[in-house]
């Protein structure tokens, strides 16, 4: 049979498919192309291949089908990209089947026409930075993975459009701020599913006894939402569980009967809810390698066989009311790395071979009831890194080798019945910053070779039987910012070397024996702001240089001291600070002698006395025909009488100036700002120096605006001095820290209240946030003040402004770097909610910390506070830094976290793809960090 007539019948269909086919090839380039346009400010190299000169089946990222080569597949993830992804033109790729596009930069809105590829079954927009709502994607009917997991999304989910997606295996759509809503119903209809994430997208109410038919479940994640009331029984019926995670959420009662069906699980993590009960149900769990319990309400005593799980590498067990043994064998099977089971009633000793294989890095057990001593075992934990066991009842000598373990950074025993001593061995703890073994019967010497632990920030051995000399070597301690070796049996002179730590904020020496001179090298620590050398038998003279520091408390008192206190530190801040010093003598304080000329030294002394003296009396005649000739100017004038006013000067340093200096110049020309209690002038003094003076009023009363000279003062008669004067004034004046703006002086009468600061020429961060000089801040910049207000030494933003100060200084007239924190954090919510520390919308008695505490009821009252010129896409950015900031102001000053801590939590809440979710435990560096970045696809175990 000829062939011809069957070709001339094929080749014009042959010819219509190929002319197709090359049209809808050059379709989809023009497609590809113009993904490129969109997204041509992406710092990427995946789009170099992407050239219409070579075939689009040989552009990175792209698949396509091996019989029609048309685009299968774009996979684009991790790829650094940003701008907005033109989803109106992705869907005119008609066999697209596989669109990835997670843990990237992308904004903007996911548009309706994603509606239109409906031949997707990947689809994944996770780790993004969108806004605004998923729009319906119930044409999307053959999606069998779904992430839209951390992407800025917020409304209502279309929950609806899951009703026809019959073959879901991964639904990951946790980590957005959608509408509050109980658990949906459609959900429960997705019986393939494997990957169930719903963790922080807000559901709430009951966990519905329909979960038990998702049978094919293996990782189930509903953390951080509002979930209440118990966990269903019909969950024990999905036996394939490798994953189940229910923190942070509102749960109560005891783990249900049958739990211990569970006997796949691996992970699980069902702390901060309000459980109750006992952990039988544990017991048959033999697979667990992670159990995460903490801050619950569970008794009774640890299933023994939990010390025989040989998988088990952590347990969080923390701030619950677990009682008896801790389980002999645990840990001892695999490679353990932490416990925390602080903050319980356990009792017996600590379970000795839980560092058995060499990699463990936690052991906190703290605010127990534990007894026996310190196992042997853990002075060969070489991989140890926090040892904490504070508040036992443990006995005995620290494990010599403890003390040197090369990674160790803490070391926290305080509070314990310890005895024997600090070994030599500290030479080799290079990487211990903290050293706490307060409240114990410690004793010996310190060693000389401490000083080779260089990266020590705190020292605390109060209250134990040290003795000896404190080594000499102590100085070579350049990050040490707290010494605390009161209540011991120290002897010997301060050494000098002291003087070089120059990091150190808090000294406390007291209720020791030592002798000799105050060291004149401590008043040359610039960030010194407790010293408290009181009961030992210090003798000489207060040296001169003390003077030089801002100090929030010195206490030199009950020692052998003499001699004149130095005039600087002759003020009412200090009211205390040198009793029980028969030797002294000074001018400001009733209870001492006032310093004679024969007790002062020698002759030539006197003399020099004298010709002070002297010179004093013509600056004060000076002065005071200055006073007449400018109050004469005044009445003529007509612009302000000094007659009728009889002035209060309280200087709380040595100044160079006068009060008339500073009356002559609040004027109109001199003023740069104004505020709801009063305006703020800056005066350029005639010796040079700049000062900045608040003028407060006192009541709203009638009174008298001077009129005429532009350089006369501006007083006006308001009646009685404000509150808020006396309470600036007596907080300032007695804190000396580098934090705070030095208050000078205080100057009031009748008339008028005025403070006298220190001038900060480029203005403070107050200025940029509520003054006339606020600019409009992105949520970028607000994140970079943060971080460069946490390592400034200078931003003075308490600068007495009420709301800033930490609540504890009102008892204790201290501020340290704990108040510190506190003040950062309220920094921090400035930043957040654009609102000052003191708003009227706060309500009577209420500030900045206790409104924001108020408004921790649910998700939307949390959003509700973020400061709207944040944009939508941010805010979920924003909320980590107000945890931060929440923690910051504790009201309990040993709750809030160090320094080098919120740094790590700053550091790890940076706007970036790489969304980090931050568990503080009691130990308060993390013990829990969870990257979300690729939760959907790193859910499932590894392959045996």
């Amino acid at each position: 049979m000829s062939t011809g007539p069957f070709l001339r019948r094929i080749l014009p269909t042959l010819f219509i498919f190929l002319s197709f086919l090359s049209l809808a090839t050059s379709d989809e380039l023009q497609t590809l192309l113009t993904i490129k346009t969109a997204l041509k400010n992406s710092n990427t190299f995946v789009f170099d291949s992407w050239d219409s000169k070579n075939l689009t089946c040989k552009f990175t990222g792209i698949t396509c089908d091996p019989t029609s080569n048309l685009v299968k597949e774009i996979e684009l993830s991790n790829q650094n990209l940003s701008g907005q992804f033109p989803f109106d033109a992705i869907c005119q790729l008609k066999s697209l089947e596989k669109l990835s596009l997670g843990s990237n930069f992308l904004s903007g809105q996911v548009t309706e026409d994603l509606n239109k590829c409906v031949n997707l079954r990947y689809l994944d927009l996770g780790n993004n930075k969108f806004f605004g709502s998923i729009p319906d994607i119930s044409a999307l009917s053959q999606l069998t993975y779904l992430y839209v997991n951390w992407s800025g999304f917020s409304g209502t989910f279309p929950w609806n459009s899951l009703d026809n997606m019959t073959n879901l295996v991964e639904l990951s759509i946790g980590g957005n701020a959608f509408d509050r809503t109980p658990f949906p119903i459609g959900v429960l209809k997705q019986t393939k599913l494997n990957v169930l994430y719903m963790s922080n997208c807000n559901i709430e109410g009951r966990i519905p006894p329909g979960i038990g038919k998702l049978t094919e479940l293996r990782n189930l994640e509903l953390s951080s939402n509002y979930i209440s009331g118990e966990i269903p029984v019909e969950i024990t019926k999905l036996t394939n569980l490798w994953q189940l995670e229910l923190f942070d959420n509102q749960l109560t009662g005891k783990l249900p009967v049958g739990f211990g069906n569970l006997t796949n699980l691996q992970r699980f993590d069902a702390s901060k809810n309000h459980l109750t009960g006992d952990l039988s149900e544990i017991r048959h769990l033999t697979k667990l390698t992670s159990l995460q319990l903490y801050m619950n309400d569970l008794t009774g005593e640890l299933p023994t066989e939990l010390g025989e799980f040989k998988q088990l590498v952590n347990i969080s067990i923390y701030k619950n009311k677990l009682t008896g043994p801790i389980p002999r064998n645990l840990g001892s099977w695999s490679d353990f790395i932490f416990i925390d089971a602080s903050e319980n009633f356990f009792t017996g000793p600590i379970p000795p071979d839980m560092c058995k294989k060499g990699t463990m890095w936690k052991l906190l057990l703290l605010q127990n009831n534990l007894t026996g001593t310190i196992p042997e075992t853990y002075a060969n934990c070489l991989s140890l890194i926090r040892l904490r066991l504070s508040e036992n009842s443990l006995s005995g000598v620290v494990p010599k080798g403890i003390w040197g373990l090369p990674n160790i950074e803490m070391i926290d025993v305080a509070m314990n019945k310890l005895v024997g001593p600090v070994t030599s061995d500290l030479k080799n703890a290079k990487s211990l910053t903290e050293l706490l073994l307060k409240h114990n019967q410690f004793s010996g010497e310190i060693p000389s070779e401490i000083s080779k632990a260089t990266n020590l920030v705190a020292i605390d051995l109060s209250s134990n039987q040290f003795s000896g000399g404190i080594p000499s070597t102590i100085g070579e301690l350049k990050q040490l910012n707290n010494l605390y070796l009161h209540i011991n049996k120290f002897s010997g002179s301060i050494p000098d070397s002291l003087g070089f730590c120059n990091s150190l904020n808090d000294v406390n020496l007291a209720y020791n024996f030592l002798t000799g001179d105050i060291p004149v090298s401590l008043g040359y620590l610039p960030s010194l702001t407790f010293l408290n050398l009181s009961n030992n038998q210090i003798s000489g003279q207060i040296p001169g240089s003390l003077s030089s520091l801002r100090l929030s408390l010195l206490d030199l008192s009950d020692n052998r001291l003499s001699g004149p206190i130095p005039q600087s530190l002759s003020i009412e801040a200090y009211n205390g600070s040198f009793a029980g010093n028969d030797g002294l003598c000074g001018q400001n304080f009733k209870n001492f002698r006032s310093c004679s000329l024969h007790s002062r030294g020698s002759r030539e002394l006197r003399v020099l006395l004298i010709c002070f003296l002297a010179l004093g009396i013509i600056a004060m005649l000076v002065s005071l025909a200055y006073f007449f000739h400018l109050r004469k100017k005044g009445l003529k004038d007509g612009n302000r009488s000094l007659k009728e006013d009889s002035w209060n000067f309280k200087s709380f340093y040595i100044l160079s100036f006068t009060e008339d200096e500073i009356l002559d110049g609040i004027s109109q020309d001199n003023l740069i700002g104004k505020g709801g209690s009063g305006n703020v002038y800056k005066i350029t003094l005639e010796n040079g120096k700049v000062l900045a003076v608040k003028h407060i009023w006192n009541s709203d009363s009638g009174g008298r605006k001077l009129v005429g000279s532009t350089t006369a003062p501006m007083l006006a008669k308001r009646g009685a001095k404000s509150s808020e004067f006396d309470a600036e004034v007596q907080t300032l004046s007695s804190i000396r820290h580098v934090n705070v703006l030095k208050l000078y002086c205080s100057i009031s009468s009748e008339d008028s209240s005025l403070l006298v600061y220190e001038y900060m020429p480029n203005g403070s961060l107050w200025d940029q946030l509520h003054s006339s000089k606020k600019l409009a801040l992105d949520w970028e910049t607000k994140y970079e003040i943060a971080l460069a207000n946490e390592s400034n030494d200078s931003t003075h933003v308490i600068a007495g402004t009420h709301g800033y100060i930490a609540p504890e200084y009102g008892y204790t007239q201290k501020v340290n770097e704990k108040s510190d924190i506190y003040s950062f954090g309220v920094v921090l919510m400035e930043l957040i909610t654009g609102k000052k520390p003191i708003e009227p919308e706060f309500g009577e008695n209420m500030d900045m910390v206790s409104w924001v505490s108020s408004k921790l009821k649910n998700k939307q009252t949390v959003l509700s506070i973020v400061d709207s010129a944040i944009l939508e896409g941010y805010k979920e950015e924003a909320l980590k830094v107000l945890k931060i900031a929440i923690l910051c102001t504790a009201r309990q000053p040993m709750q809030r976290p160090t320094m080098r801590t919120v740094v790590q939590m700053l550091e790890a809440a940076k706007p970036c793809k790489n969304l980090v979710g931050i568990i503080v435990s009691k130990d308060d560096v993390s013990v829990k960090k969870e990257m979300k970045e690729n939760e959907k696809m790193q859910v499932m175990p590894p392959r045996s």
